[in-house]
């Protein structure tokens, strides 16, 4: 039986430092977004090959997260944390010094792996904060881990305009050395007599599969130019996921507890959260892009990166106000029922986007609906996993979640850019304006899926009581090595 760790006294500094790693992990990983254009033309390399800057961050967060979720589930979490922060710090440090363009691409992988901290901070804060507490604690981690986007790429951009390429990248640097001295002086010890052996074999088939997805998702010209091809990938690495399943169920240390994960409320979230992600990233990449079109294209507004930027703002301050408001909704509101509305409010978005984008102020007012949707949605989600997921299991349980959420912002970026360039001439270099109603048309039946999902998941919570917290393991438990 697991011993119930007892309450620690940095608990008044914890919530703080655990949000501020949270923020800033996020925020380092979303500085390649502004700078793409930028790094092409510094680097002379094409755009599309700049765009890696942004990609390999996610691919490496979406690999390296179950892996520390696993570790973050043992006796070694805080090394773990710590030796993670020095590794996004020495990538942090690549990106700002004078190298070739292969150095700045190893940066960003690096700086890519913070990713998978999220999880371990609410690991932390699950074991070290009283369950109220801990609770509002995990909800507003999981919103920072969203807005982080939205906080780095206005100060990136801003920086990038005023200072060059490289002071835009040391923000990165700086605020990750920031990080890794509170980390060092406020993150505790994990409780004793856990275990957090990890199944490398198990990791890799992931990885391979992981790196399918995530490249598919990307590479938009294999799917206009070589559909054979990608669909052949597309199987494969349905396989690979499908090998890593089978690996996960005979392993005795699963990097994720695939049992767990087929109880229908925690599966069902995922799938909620898979397209949930897709939504919630289309109507995001649409407004940026439609922002920075030229108007002599017919529509958009010519934004230049920062300004751009500062339409991520109503995104991150209406995110942060969800945040804080679903902790207090859930003493009222059952989670399913919150994650169904912030589902709703984020179909709304699209469809005030569609009636309305011709005047700059309409697109803060969908960035903010947006936000607000994104972030009760992200607030909302971890009640749901964590209500079937033992203390001792909370890291690896959101490290899967987090991965999912990952594939499902890559998808939804890449349908934004299928379904433009299907919209796109010939002999033009933007799409006709009518390629936004089609991808407005798609967010809203994809909002709707997720809404339904979540309705699912509530009546599900309704009909029949399940176990909490710590008595999930004898829901779950005794047989799984």
């Amino acid at each position: 039986m697991t011993a119930v760790p007892k309450v620690r006294s940095e608990a008044p500094l914890l919530i703080p430092s655990l949000v501020f790693i949270s923020l800033v992990v996020a925020a380092v990983a979303s500085l390649g977004t502004p700078l793409i254009t930028m790094v092409a033309t510094s680097y002379d390399v094409s755009v599309s090959t700049a765009q890696w800057t942004l990609t390999i961050a996610l691919l490496t967060g979406a690999i390296t997260t179950p892996v520390l979720g696993r570790l973050g589930a043992g006796p070694h979490r805080r090394t773990a944390i710590l030796v993670t922060l020095v590794v996004v710090l020495a990538g942090s440090l690549f990106t700002v010094l004078p190298l070739p363009f292969t150095w700045l691409i190893v940066g960003r992988a690096a700086q890519g792996v913070g990713l998978g901290l999220t999880a371990l901070m609410m690991g932390v804060a699950r074991d070290h904060l009283t369950e109220e507490r801990s609770s509002a604690a995990i909800a507003l981690i999981s919103v920072v881990s969203i807005i982080g986007a939205g906080v780095g790429y206005p100060l990136a951009a801003l920086l990038a305009e005023f200072g060059g390429l490289r002071v835009a990248y040391g923000l990165g640097l700086v605020i990750t050395v920031v990080a890794l001295l509170i980390a060092w002086r406020s993150i505790p010890a994990a409780p004793e007599g856990r275990s957090s052996r990890v199944d490398f074999a198990s990791a890799a088939v992931l990885a391979a599969a992981l790196l399918l997805v995530l490249f598919l998702a990307g590479d938009r010209d294999l799917w206009i130019h070589h559909l054979p091809v990608a669909v052949g990938l597309a199987a494969l690495a349905v396989a690979l996921i499908w090998c890593w399943v089978l690996l996960e169920l005979r392993s005795p240390t699963p990097l994720v507890d695939v049992r767990a994960m087929r109880h229908p409320a925690v599966a069902g979230a995922n799938v909620a959260m898979l397209t949930g992600g897709i939504g919630m990233y289309l109507l995001l990449t649409l407004i940026t892009r439609f922002a920075q079109t030229p108007q002599d294209s017919g529509y958009g507004f010519g934004l230049t990166t920062f300004t751009a930027g500062l339409v991520l703002i109503p995104f991150s301050v209406l995110g942060f106000v969800a945040g804080r408001l679903v902790p207090r909704l859930r003493a009222r509101i059952a989670d399913p029922l919150l994650l169904a509305g912030s589902a709703v409010v984020v179909a709304g978005g699209f469809v005030i986007f569609a009636v309305a984008r011709s005047d700059l102020t309409e697109l803060f007012l969908t960035m903010g609906v947006l936000g607000f949707g994104v972030g009760g949605f992200s607030a909302a989600m971890p009640g749901v996993i964590l209500a079937l997921t033992p203390k001792d299991e909370t890291s690896s349980a959101m490290s899967f979640n987090y991965v999912v959420r990952s594939v499902g912002y890559s998808l939804g970026s890449a349908f934004c850019g299928l379904i433009l360039a299907a919209g796109t001439g010939a002999d033009v270099l933007f799409p006709d304006d009518t390629a936004y109603d089609v991808a407005v048309l798609v967010g809203i039946g994809v909002m709707t899926l997720t809404a339904l999902t979540c309705l699912a998941l509530s009546r599900m919570r309704s009909s029949k009581t399940h176990p909490h917290s710590s008595n999930t393991r004898s829901h779950y438990g005794g047989n799984h090595a």
